[in-house]
């Protein structure tokens, strides 16, 4: 059993945390010790994993188990360099440990309440072999800069803008992100800056298994295998229904008409509009044709003058039985 700790996620930062000590406190499975991998870059991150792919050759069984403990980057970062480092051999059954500011996913599939505790009780019940596994969907996203990764959130046009927003903000997490989406909400009623700024449309194509659509500008373009995109934000209300397609919403509208259907995102409910793209998709590519090539896979931020999207490899995740 393996536990991979981000150190640079934010609260897994300072040795003093409780959810670093509660993380890294010795544990045993069937008698075998849990191992603890500290990484603070991709490098030493790639360099674990791939020690943890080659002693998985010598186990029968598949009893390798790996904790990703981060935030939504981290799991990403992680289950992108594991599927690098295992090839075309079956992924290690996966749990999502919490340790970053939001952890989205992780709260989809299974974190409640305060992270410390539910840590404390995922790894216990995988030492006890109290576990549940589900098998869930993941995102490939591909882009012209050579990258390959292996997801759950993307999205671009008001997405890559937010978060531009976001990261620059002194104020983060939960309370920080909506803040700026009252902002964004309330200004694309009265035509304010922010509002204008986030959800222009952003120059660029899109084509859907194949087809090319209308539009040549997009103010949102987002796939998720996830259905709360965080701050209950339900607009991919199919995500995870085909683990072989992903749920694809985009739309070309402006502030004035895309900001105002916020209600039918909480509540689950498709957006409408004129040339509206709301799909389960074998794959989808989008191509950017002006300045703006930002997107956002797990909260970081990436480039590319093209990316692809298509169905990720199931994960076998482990979670504590209630």
């Amino acid at each position: 059993m393996h536990v991979i700790v981000n150190r640079l996620a934010r609260h897994l930062r300072s040795s003093e945390s409780d959810l670093y000590r509660t993380l890294t406190r010795p544990r045993a499975r069937a008698g075998a010790p849990f191992t603890i991998h500290e990484t603070r870059s991709f490098d030493e991150l790639d360099r674990v994993v791939r020690v943890i792919a080659q002693n998985t050759r010598n186990e029968q069984g598949g009893t390798t188990c790996v904790v990703l403990a981060g935030g939504d980057g981290s799991y990403m970062s992680g289950i992108s360099a594991l599927e690098r480092a295992f090839g075309d051999r079956p992924l290690p059954r996966i749990a999502l440990a919490p340790g970053g500011t939001v952890a989205t996913v992780a709260r989809n599939w299974g974190l409640r309440g305060p992270t410390e505790p539910y840590a404390a009780r995922l790894l216990d019940a995988i030492a006890a072999g109290s576990v549940d596994t589900t098998q869930r969907p993941t995102l490939r996203v591909r882009d012209e800069r050579g990258g390959d990764r292996i997801g759950f959130i993307f999205g671009t046009g008001l997405v890559s803008r937010f978060f531009d927003e976001y990261y620059a903000s002194p104020h983060q997490g939960y309370a920080g992100a909506a803040r700026i989406v009252a902002r964004i909400f309330a200004g694309s009623l009265a035509g304010g800056k922010l509002a204008r700024k986030v959800l222009s449309p952003v120059p660029c194509t899109l084509t859907v298994d194949g087809e090319p659509q209308k539009a040549t500008a997009y103010s949102l373009v987002v796939a998720s295998v996830v259905r709360n995109l965080g701050l209950s934000m339900r607009v991919l209300y199919r995500a995870g229904d085909d683990p072989s397609r992903v749920h694809l919403v985009a739309s070309p509208l402006g502030a004035g008409q895309l900001g105002p259907q916020m209600p039918l995102v909480l509540a689950g409910k498709p957006l409408r509009g004129r040339d509206h793209v709301d799909t389960l998709a074998g794959s989808f590519r989008v191509t950017f044709t002006g300045d703006h090539d930002a997107y956002v896979l797990d909260g970081d931020m990436l480039r590319g003058r093209w990316v692809e999207v298509t169905a990720g490899p199931s994960l076998n995740l482990l979670t504590a039985r209630a």
